[in-house]
């Protein structure tokens, strides 16, 4: 097996056609960093390692391509909006698959927050897929929750791998101190 180099994004489609009204704007906005020259945002994107699919790809081929990708990732960001469906999507598939088969590292992204502190609020749990809920609940995930901002998600890109496994909880989040220094509390 090749040495899994990759960060997988996870989301939502929302079953959309237009990417803009569906969680791939976040997607986006992560590309986005990466390639703007004044933000110093690097990673390996499992996304662009292997040949493209479209929405309306068989969902087979979508399934193995996702295999393919996880199998060769080292963590997964899961994007959670509060749109983000219970079950239906492709992102319950991606999660299982990240836990169940490949071990991953969650790094749950919240969209519309700044800090993160209490990774079991009721306002939080909502936004967590069936797939998601229950291997937390189950302790299978390895998980930590942190907000859609680039400092966070860089951090836990770099830090929560499968090679490091620094990460063992379904649950961890940054602390407060942490959140200061990126500026996101005050």
């Amino acid at each position: 097996m090749a040495y899994r180099s990759g960060t997988y994004i996870a989301f939502d489609g929302l079953g959309e056609v237009e990417p803009t009204k569906s969680d791939f704007k976040y997607y986006a906005t992560i590309r986005a960093w990466t390639e703007h020259k004044d933000i110093d945002f690097k990673f390996v994107n499992s996304h662009e390692k292997t040949a493209a699919v479209r929405d309306t790809s068989l969902k087979a081929t979508l399934q193995a391509r996702i295999r393919e990708r996880l199998a060769n990732s080292k963590n997964v960001v899961v994007i959670l909006s509060d749109q983000t469906r219970k079950s239906g999507s492709m992102l319950s598939y991606e999660i299982e698959q990240a836990v169940d088969k490949n071990d991953l590292p969650l790094i749950c992204a919240y969209t519309g927050y700044s800090s993160i502190l209490n990774p079991s609020d009721a306002l939080l749990r909502m936004r967590w897929p069936l797939a998601l809920e229950a291997r937390i609940d189950n302790n299978t995930a390895k998980a930590i929750h942190i907000p859609f901002r680039k400092d966070p998600i860089l951090d836990a890109i770099s830090q929560f791998t499968v090679h490091t496994g620094a990460l063992n909880i379904p649950l961890q989040f940054y602390n407060e101190a942490t959140h200061r220094m990126w500026g996101l509390i005050s």
